[in-house]
């Protein structure tokens, strides 16, 4: 029984310490701030934090949880815009509400964690640097603590800026993609042969073989896409603002074969575990091309390759695979609208 005394005693001098260093040296709530720059435009990166379904895409505190699941109030999108989220593997759950939102300057979150009833109160502001870039500045207001909770503050700064780190690397891939594709729409000039030269690309899809009689092989280039897509979009999950225009990799010249071999898939941001071995990665080196942008029947692709390789010929440089980017995806009995690569060098 003494023994027990002791110990007893000895527990309570512990938590009598403890409690008494978390009142007189850690604050019962955390303030910080936190800055970025990502090299996008204000209005395409504010649209990314206002809307919660386009936010949840990118945030890591969301992504980095395939068991997560996510329930959705109107309106979407700004000030009044709401969401909840339970994720059954770590019990972890909440809501975020969008309290205050004034249009490419500020936004006002209040996130409700658990079952705390008082929020962590989050304030973004959003400052152009250039056309180009954005600065972000996060302002964290974490709530009051129990003193025997209070140890927590020790690491809640940590924790959410590594998770802004994180999440700033999956908004850029997120944008990537948006403004490649921006980008590419607007500057479409058809039947002009243009110099351009490539990023760098990591592309998930299928290797092919199939008969070039008419009209088989565009019919087995849709089927082939169709099936790709629905991997990526549906197996995979991703959404249409995570990948690229499809991408059909071929030889310049096997248009004249009677069967041709070609690569088609999809770009991601990067590679990613697949377990499905009718899939697999091709990773593209960046490299400069020769670039015409092409509408109409899929058998007259040919004649605008064949513009490209008179040009490198004419040039006298050598050339590689022709890329095919489908920039409205392949549809049988419809008419391709696309932008023909020819990869060329000394």
């Amino acid at each position: 029984m003494r023994f027990i005394k002791i110990i007893t005693v000895i527990i309570a001098l512990l938590v009598g310490i403890y409690a008494a260093s978390m009142y007189f040296f850690v604050d019962d709530s955390k303030k910080f701030t936190i800055e970025k720059e990502v090299d996008f435009p204000l209005e395409k990166v504010f649209a990314q934090f206002n809307n919660l379904q386009n936010f949840t895409r990118w945030n890591n505190f969301f992504t980095s949880s395939k068991s997560i699941a996510i329930d959705y109030y109107i309106p979407y999108e700004g000030q009044g815009s709401a969401i909840s989220y339970n994720d059954p593997k770590s019990d972890d759950g909440g809501e975020m509400f969008i309290r205050y939102s004034n249009p490419n300057k500020t936004l006002r979150y209040q996130l409700f964690e658990d079952e705390d009833e008082n929020p962590t109160l989050i304030d973004v502001k959003f400052s152009p640097v250039s056309a180009e870039k954005t600065k972000i500045t996060w302002f964290v207001h974490t709530p009051k603590l129990s003193l025997l909770s209070r140890a927590q503050n020790f690491w809640t700064e940590d924790k959410f800026a590594d998770n802004i780190d994180k999440s700033m690397l999956n908004l850029k891939n997120v944008l990537s993609n948006k403004v490649e594709k921006d980008n590419m729409l607007a500057t479409i000039k058809y039947d002009s042969v243009m110099v351009e030269k490539e990023e760098e690309k990591m592309i998930l899809g299928v290797n092919v073989s199939a008969s070039n009689k008419k009209d088989a092989l565009f019919k087995n280039i849709v089927m082939n896409f169709n099936k790709v897509n629905n991997f990526v979009t549906m197996d995979l999950g991703k959404k249409n603002d995570e990948i690229g225009y499809p991408v059909l990799i071929t030889d310049a010249d096997n248009y004249k074969d009677k069967e041709v071999s070609y690569f088609l898939g999809i770009p991601l941001s990067k590679k990613i575990g697949v377990t499905d071995n009718n899939f697999s990665f091709r990773s593209v080196n960046p490299t400069e091309n020769y670039v015409i942008y092409y509408k109409g029947s899929y058998e007259g692709r040919i004649r605008a390759i064949q513009q490209l390789i008179q040009k490198a010929k004419k040039d006298e440089m050598r050339f590689g695979d022709v890329y095919q980017t489908f920039i409205e995806s392949p549809s049988e009995g419809s008419d391709v609208n696309m932008k023909l690569s020819l990869s060329v060098y000394k």
